[in-house]
């Protein structure tokens, strides 16, 4: 990825936000490369850190932490309010509303499972968001669950079609009930469509459910499960040390490029790669953020140059690779191929040391604050595009590569 410099589009607003402890002095505005904001969806910059209204329109977010775009259309899982956001076409006006609503029965209703309805009529901490052809598919975390639209959704409060992980949409056990097996969810937060294999983190449970075929039937199990020994395991990294071959907290995956797929780690503060896509549970062949695979720590009171704390999304575009590098409120960008981490740019942050939420100053479209969700669009015309689910500002943010 060639990188050229140009000065950052930065718009600051806001009012003073609560200063770090041992950082009083706000960071100047940093250059991005040739990336800068495009549009802010959810809270504007003024408010980006004070709690959305207690009734929330379709123009509001509240800690989304999942995010979706391509040429069509845009989808946030707008998490706090148990529901999804969707704008057809690329919003060009901040705070534009959304055209559809997800998981509730209208704008303005909040509450989990659509405000004790049932999990029948919605969602209780939505995550994850895939788009396949006409199917869109919602990581219903809190229910258990995946939920499918095998037609994109053009009106507010259209049900799925499809319920995987449960045995119907009424039911939301972890684990449908049960001991876990290879078609149950214990806290889906993340998945991906990687060269035509469908991963989902099946967080809870610490592992990661492969479909070799996509997008699978409901009640079809996992061709592969990843980070524990077998289908009934869920111990937290194995029930042993930290590995090559285990989860503390699987939440996101992106492709490498080269047939490899990589797989978010943020409990131990890492990304695993698979140079090959595992046909069975094997150990990794590439650790970034952590110096091998036998650590898991994390360090927040140093440089963060080549760190990671709690990276929760990540997301690729032939190869190039972006990590919401959550704790440290900021989204590292690396051409590719990767082979270690080397980033270029540090999107929200003056340099790859820093790690303040907002810079330690005001909320402006160029600042992060646990940044949850990542989605990297690199159109067939057009410039890149890329969606950050900046949770703690509770909004989502459109960057453009000019």
């Amino acid at each position: 990825m060639r990188v050229t410099v140009v000065p950052a589009s930065s718009r600051p607003t806001g009012g003073p936000i609560s200063t770090h402890p041992d950082e009083k002095i706000p960071a100047p505005a940093p250059a991005y490369g040739d990336w800068r904001p495009h549009t802010v969806l959810g809270a504007p910059a003024p408010g980006g850190l004070l709690l959305p209204p207690a009734r929330p329109t379709s123009a509001w977010l509240y800690g989304p932490r999942g995010v979706w775009l391509d040429d069509d259309m845009v989808v946030a899982a707008d998490t706090g309010n148990h529901r999804v956001l969707v704008w057809y076409g690329l919003p060009r006006a901040d705070g534009e509303p959304a055209a559809v609503v997800l998981g509730q029965p209208d704008e303005h209703s909040e509450g989990p499972a659509a405000s004790g309805r049932g999990p029948a009529h919605g969602m209780h901490l939505p995550a994850g968001i895939i788009r396949d052809g006409d199917r869109l598919v919602v990581a219903d975390a809190w229910h258990h669950r995946l939920l499918v639209w095998n037609r994109l959704p053009a009106h507010t409060g259209t049900r799925p079609d499809l319920v995987l992980g449960q045995p119907d949409h009424d039911c939301a056990e972890p684990n449908a009930g049960g001991d876990p097996d290879a078609g149950s969810f214990y806290w889906p937060f993340g998945m991906a469509l990687v060269d035509g294999r469908l991963y989902v983190a099946d967080t809870g449970n610490r592992r990661v459910l492969v479909w070799r075929r996509g997008i699978p039937d409901p009640g079809q199990p996992a061709d592969v499960i990843l980070g524990q020994p077998g289908p009934a395991d869920r111990a937290e990294n194995r029930g042993g040390p930290v590995s090559a071959g285990s989860f503390r907290w699987p939440h996101a995956f992106a492709s490498d490029g080269a047939g490899g797929v990589w797989v978010a780690d943020p409990g131990n503060h890492r990304v695993l790669g698979w140079r090959s896509h595992p046909e069975e549970d094997r150990p990794a062949d590439i650790v970034l953020g952590q110096p091998d695979f036998e650590t898991g720590s994390e360090f927040p009171y140093v440089p963060q140059d080549g760190r990671l704390r709690f990276p929760y999304g990540i997301s690729s575009a032939d190869g190039d690779l972006a990590i919401a590098d959550t704790a440290n409120n900021r989204v590292l960008i690396q051409g590719g191929p990767v082979s270690s981490l080397d980033p270029q740019l540090a999107l929200a942050q003056p340099d790859l040391a820093a790690n303040g939420e907002n810079r330690w100053s005001e909320v402006a479209p160029d600042t992060l604050c646990w940044p949850y969700g990542v989605h990297w669009h690199r159109p067939a015309a057009g410039p890149d595009l890329l969606a950050v689910a900046d949770s703690g500002n509770n909004r989502v943010v459109l960057w453009e590569r000019a």
